[in-house]
């Protein structure tokens, strides 16, 4: 009886440590979470309720969609739902790449001018979008890369304002590929509905390979510079590629961003390697979504899709269920990661590296 008694206690005690080590689905309102790239450009609030409601906290990032009235009305509702949730929205500026004058000081000049006026508003980070390396050309035609000479003042300028720039420099490498080679359907989905980005049908265009040297080499010429890469710095194909880099870069952090189903996808051939990387670049790894909200939806369409995104990526990082994705056939396994780095990846590197000013 006695035997029994002591082997109940053993027990009761390794379960009480697996629940001490490891999160589950009944914590996850608990955990303060930050979604580091999502687009808000809305005046109804319905995404910040819910994120409210999950205890998350927002980054809002405009970008460039090669559209300076675009750009005015991003930083327009980024600095309305920042004001309206102090403390819980937060957003990065970004700027209208045009041409003239391109290669020299007024360019730069204007640039500099433009973001001195929005970072003044509170912006906690500058986003380089891809249409540096993919869309913009210079007067002779001539695609203009991240690392260009001309484009220094405006790092030199962010870097001088203690910011980091969020990087969607370059694309998932499916993009080179062709619809049917893809190997997750997000991708195979997006590039079908923008063949403009498609850069299997462009091959003209600066490669793979070429967005990823460029990139490489803004972060050597600019070792000082903190360089958060968007979309696991789209080098989201091979955690070991990722290592590298930040192996080599110790200022580069990546999110996750619409990138998630490419860790599962490794995770079903390789759950082991996913999971070491992950706890080994813990200080490194921001959670993001890049969900968006652009004032034309449902607001309980809206909050469902975004709490079932959000709860299923916290299944993925903290539980060990089989799971499946609708992004790619076949099964794979939650990494299971121990609190202290599901609290890194889900929030803390993002306060860190954004300098999110929590609880003031």
């Amino acid at each position: 009886m006695k035997t029994q008694i002591y082997l109940f206690v053993l027990i009761m005690m390794s379960l009480a440590g697996c629940n001490d080590k490891y999160y589950s689905k009944k914590d996850y309102q608990s955990v303060l979470k930050v979604d580091a790239h999502v687009h808000l450009n809305s005046d109804k609030g319905y995404f910040e309720d819910r994120a409210i409601e999950d205890n998350f906290m927002l980054v809002t990032l405009c970008v460039d969609h090669s559209d300076s009235v675009s750009v005015k009305k991003q930083l327009e509702s980024a600095l309305l739902s920042k004001n309206k949730y102090p403390g819980k929205v937060f957003y990065g500026a970004t700027f209208y790449f045009d041409t003239t004058g391109w290669n020299t000081d007024s360019w730069a000049n204007k640039v500099i001018s433009h973001l001195d006026s929005d970072i003044s508003g509170g912006a906690i980070s500058v986003k380089f979008w891809k249409n540096i390396g993919m869309t913009v050309t210079d007067q002779n035609g001539k695609f203009i890369m991240v690392d260009d000479p001309a484009i220094k003042p405006v790092i030199d300028f962010i870097i001088g304002k203690n910011l980091p720039i969020t990087g969607h420099l370059g694309e998932p490498k499916n993009c080179w590929l062709p619809l049917n080679e893809m190997t997750v359907s997000g991708d195979s989905n997006y590039f079908a509905q923008n063949p403009q980005y498609h850069m299997f049908l462009h091959p003209e265009y600066p490669s793979y390979e070429d967005q990823i040297n460029a990139r490489d080499h803004l972060l050597e010429i600019h070792p000082d510079l903190k360089f958060i890469g968007s979309h696991l710095g789209s080098l989201e194909w091979n955690v070991d590629e990722l290592a590298k880099r930040l192996d080599k870069y110790p200022n580069m952090a990546v999110d996750l961003a619409a990138r998630i189903c490419h860790l599962q996808y490794q995770s079903a051939k390789d759950r082991n390697r996913v999971r070491d990387f992950c706890i080994k670049y813990q200080d490194r790894l921001l959670y993001g979504t890049d969900q968006s909200d652009n004032g034309t939806n449902d607001r309980e369409k809206l909050s469902k899709r975004i709490h079932e995104i959000w709860l299923d990526d916290w299944n993925y990082f903290t539980s060990k269920d089989e799971m499946t994705s609708k992004k790619f056939k076949g099964k794979f396994e939650g990494l299971q990661l121990p609190k202290s780095v599901v609290r890194k990846i889900f929030g803390e590197n993002s306060i860190k590296w954004y300098k999110l000013p929590v609880g003031k």
